[in-house]
């Protein structure tokens, strides 16, 4: 059996060569937790006196190093050039390249800078994987201490091996998994791994094969920290075969997606770029063949109408728009890593949400009392307030028959919560912390809220000794001698621990009250005290609970613990359930509790709990239904969180993963968005995810769904805008060529068109407010495409009305005696002004557009129309421009024409609009 560190320089001898070799890592850690510690000892030929310095030289050549692999890189420039592999940038290159050999050098270079920029955010925004997975090898503690040669020794962390024998105490990280062989007061905090907000109590006897990883109380795992005790451990795993390893190797096989507006632009470029190549030769045969033009002339013009056509402007419009998305999000405490999860918030149909710290405060808080019942009340006190913050105070429950002050009756317990307890609170900036255990924290705000000042109250009653919380025992005492010379132990602890101490408590009601703490998901301690008539020289547990304990302890009551809800979550949940998003809880902690705050939230009235145990039984196929269905899951490992994310993602969900451990950080990285905690996140976790919240607060996510959903309406509002208006210009030109008439613009005159619309206009659409409503409507099903059957029927529909007054305007120039530069002239202002009037329209997509904010505009859309209004005087009336462009000045009369057919196109469009709504042809999601 392998003991309690021997001291150092004794000579016992250490194995230089193991009997049989040690086992080799597999796959996944054998069962450490379930075995003696002597079977484990036996198993990895570990020694009392530890490994020797060769031996555990010889094990490190063989196991490697205790850290995780480094991820292999692509080198920057094959990084950087597939930046380029997409059919919308193959399509831009190809107009860049039109307009170059149309001598456009401008529109060229526009298109080229475009490509590039792009280029750039995505080589810089790539490689989330590597930087996670370096995240997570930085958690392993770079020293630890160790038995080697019978001496305790500091080494490097890296250079542990399995069969090391590694010395824990508080504030240690723990530096790989260890089977514990002595753990006396032990406590870890194991939150990166399971997301339990309370330190997990150790010991050393094997805990149940089927134990879930928050269960395992025989081990201590790579990365936790030692919150409490000390004790010491065999390390039976390193590296990359540790639970973090694992976890570091499920990151590395998750394949990055695209998200839904990367995979609709990539689909509408294949299919947009088909159909103009298509649609360009037959127009250049038609031309040629039908028409007599050269073959030089007829190519030329319908590479001009092809780079006419091109939205050239709208990737630039729509990496900004995102852009503008990021700054809004930041100044709500959501910051952006990645662009694209902009819009993939506002595609959100289900947010899958770690419990501690986002749904709750990560605060324990003492909910309730039971103290022994007197007369006829039943001695139950409640408690308001929350977290570690003194505001709050002690009361009688609705109903009860109880008189007096709850905060005197209540003052044995709250003196022995406060006496028998290390921690200590501090307020920063407003806001109280725990310095210690967080049950004992919260102990020492109820005394605050019962008007016990702590420091007054500890210095009072001098604390004599003292006995540990351990794990054996199960509760933790305190010797204080009083102001009068009073000796009494405090006890607090687990309740039937501490009931077995006390004189005949009335064990049926207490049971009752466990059991009623424990359906409210609440975390139950009891309190008791023994008086000394003569202080004892020390205080032992057997003294306390052994058969000559006398008098016997008096029971002073029971506290019921819960990390409370924050009020911000349920708001945002209810607001959820109007946007149509599902909110599911997954978590590694207990499942009463999970429930009980899933009830509390609103999340479900009574939610059905699955647990980690019943997901790895689940098939693939089985798992999608029961992802579906279910709200809450507790006690889930990484590949739990992993799998129900990709189950979802499988029925057509796009899913937003929230956590902030190591644990979480796989699904974070499958989410179609990841969403860290920025305050209490570890860097793994940031590092895996594409969002992180600076205010750790789940109403923040809420609030980042609905300016995605404003970004995105604002991309459709540019598409909306740009393609029927580009498509109009074309459409005319198309349509000339066929009919055989003269061509209503020149192609020189549509590349100007473009580009001082998509500069300006175009551009105004990105920083469009949120439309009313917009939480209000159902999130767009995930294999949406861009082109809605609202947004096809508005391109078709402005399109043709564009043609129609194009070519109405220029035989109305004819009619009044105008040559072709002048009828040319007025009908590019025509087409300018009634994309001026367009544009008014679809600023709101969802209502109309004929209101004082309709009318006011942006700061934006006023800069943007006074630009196109110069750029148009310029284009007009400037001699030099007239003489590129071969224009004519436009008069009074022509000008009124013109700004009439403006005011008639926005007419129309209102007019379809309300029609629309009324006969309610499409969907809310589909406008």
């Amino acid at each position: 059996m392998i003991d309690a560190a021997p001291p150092p320089g004794s000579s016992a001898p250490s194995r230089s060569a193991p009997r049989t070799p040690p086992a080799q890592h597999p796959a996944r850690p054998p069962d450490w937790h379930a075995l003696p510690h002597e079977a484990v000892a036996d198993h990895l030929d570990a020694s009392p006196q530890g490994l020797s310095p060769a031996e555990a030289q010889a094990r490190l050549q063989r196991h490697g190093a205790n850290a995780l692999p480094e991820p292999p890189g692509r080198h920057p420039l094959l990084r950087f050039l597939s930046q380029f592999n997409n059919a919308l940038i193959y399509f831009l290159l190809a107009g860049a390249l039109a307009a170059l050999l149309l001598g456009h050098h401008v529109d060229a270079g526009v298109i080229v800078a475009v490509v590039l920029v792009n280029a750039i955010v995505g080589f810089v925004q790539e490689g989330k994987a590597e930087q996670a997975l370096k995240a997570i090898g930085n958690m392993i503690s770079p020293q630890a201490s160790a038995l080697r040669g019978n001496r305790r020794v500091s080494v490097a962390a890296r250079d542990l091996v399995p069969g090391d024998l590694v010395i824990l105490e508080a504030g240690d990280r723990v530096p790989a998994d260890t089977r514990l062989v002595r753990a006396r007061g032990m406590r870890i905090d194991e939150s990166i791994l399971t997301g339990e907000s309370l330190a997990a109590s150790k010991r050393e006897d094997p805990a149940p094969r089927d134990a879930a990883l928050g269960d395992r109380y025989s081990m201590a795992f790579s990365g936790t920290t030692v919150a409490a005790g000390q004790g010491a451990g065999i390390v039976v795993s390193t590296g990359r075969h540790t639970e973090i390893g694992r976890i570091g190797t499920l990151i590395a096989g998750v394949e990055p997606l695209a998200t839904p507006l990367l995979r609709q632009i990539d689909a509408f470029a294949h299919r947009f770029t088909w159909a103009v190549l298509i649609a360009g030769a037959g127009l250049f045969l038609f031309a040629v063949a039908v028409r007599g033009y050269g073959w030089t002339e007829a190519l030329m013009a319908v590479v001009a109408l092809a780079v006419g056509v091109v939205p050239e402007g709208l990737p630039a419009v729509i990496t900004i728009t995102l852009a503008i998305g990021v700054r809004r999000m930041a100044a709500r405490h959501a910051i952006i890593r990645r662009l694209p999860a902009v819009e993939t918030l506002g595609a959100t149909s289900i947010i899958c949400s770690d419990k501690t710290g986002t749904l709750t405060r990560n605060e324990m808080t003492v909910r309730r009392l039971f103290l022994p019942a007197s007369g006829p009340d039943t001695g139950e006190v409640e408690v308001s307030g929350a977290g570690y913050g003194p505001e709050g105070r002690l009361s009688w429950p609705a109903g009860s028959e109880a008189e007096g002050d709850p905060a005197a009756a209540a003052e044995a317990l709250l003196r022995c919560g406060l006496l028998c307890n290390d921690a200590h609170l501090s307020a920063s900036a407003g806001h109280w912390h725990a310095e210690g255990d967080p049950m004992e924290g919260a102990l020492v705000a109820l005394a605050m809220k019962a008007g016990i000042k702590p420091e007054v109250e500890r210095a009072r009653w001098v604390r004599r000794d003292e006995i540990p919380f351990d794990a054996a025992h199960r509760f933790m005492a305190v010797l204080a001698q009083g102001p009068h010379g009073t000796c009494i132990a405090f006890i607090k602890g687990a309740p039937e621990a501490v009931l077995a101490m006390c004189d005949a408590p009335d064990m049926a009601r207490w049971d009752a009250a466990i059991e009623s703490a424990a359906r409210q998901g609440e975390r139950v301690l009891g309190f008791a005290m023994m008086r000394f008539e003569t202080a004892p020289a020390r205080l032992t547990a057997e003294a306390l609970t052994g058969p000559g304990a006398s008098p016997g302890a008096i029971f002073l009551g029971l506290a019921g613990f819960i990390d409370p809800p924050r009020p911000e979550a349920v708001a945002a949940i209810a607001e959820c359930r109007t946007a149509g998003i599902g909110v599911k809880m997954i978590t590694g902690d207990h499942g009463a509790t999970a429930k009980a705050i899933a009830r509390q939230l609103g999340i479900a009235p009574n939610p059905a709990v699955i647990t980690g145990a019943q997901v790895d039984d689940a098939s693939d196929a089985a798992l999608i239904a029961m992802a579906r269905e279910t709200a809450v899951f507790a006690r889930t490992s990484p590949e739990n969180k992993l799998r129900i994310v990709r189950a979802l993602q499988s029925s057509g969900a796009v899913v937003a993963m929230t956590g902030d451990g190591v644990n979480d950080a796989p699904a974070l990285r499958q989410a179609d968005v990841g969403i860290a905690m920025g305050r209490k996140g570890t860097e793994a976790a940031k590092q895996a995810a594409e969002v992180v919240l600076v205010d750790d607060n789940f109403a923040t996510i809420v609030a980042a769904v609905q300016e995605g959903r404003t970004v995105y309406d604002n991309i459709r509002k540019m598409i909306a805008w740009t393609l029927p208006t580009n498509g109009g210009e074309v459409l005319a030109v198309i349509i000339a060529i066929l009919v055989g008439v003269a061509l209503p613009v020149s192609p020189a005159q549509i590349l100007w068109m473009n580009l001082l619309l998509s500069a300006t206009l175009g551009l105004a659409l990105a920083f469009e407010p949120t439309e009313p409503g917009v939480m209000r409507r159902p999130p767009r099903a995930a294999d949406a495409g861009l082109m809605t059957p609202f947004m096809l029927w508005r391109v078709v529909l402005v399109s043709l009305l564009f043609m129609a007054v194009t070519f109405a305007m220029q035989a109305l120039a004819f009619a009044r005696g105008h040559d072709e530069a002048m009828a040319r002239t007025i009908v590019v202002n025509t087409i300018v002004v009634m994309e001026i009037f367009y544009l008014f329209n679809v600023r709101f997509l969802h209502m109309t557009s004929v209101t004082w904010r309709g009318a006011l505009g942006t700061p934006a859309v006023l800069m943007a129309i006074a630009a196109v209004t110069l750029g148009q005087v310029a284009f007009t009336y400037l001699p030099v421009l007239q003489w590129i462009f071969d224009t004519r000045p436009v008069g009074l009369v022509d000008g009124l024409i013109i700004l009439g057919a403006g005011v008639a196109l926005m007419g129309v469009l209102e007019g379809e609009k309300a029609l629309l709504r009324r006969l309610r042809l499409f969907a809310a999601q589909d406008m």
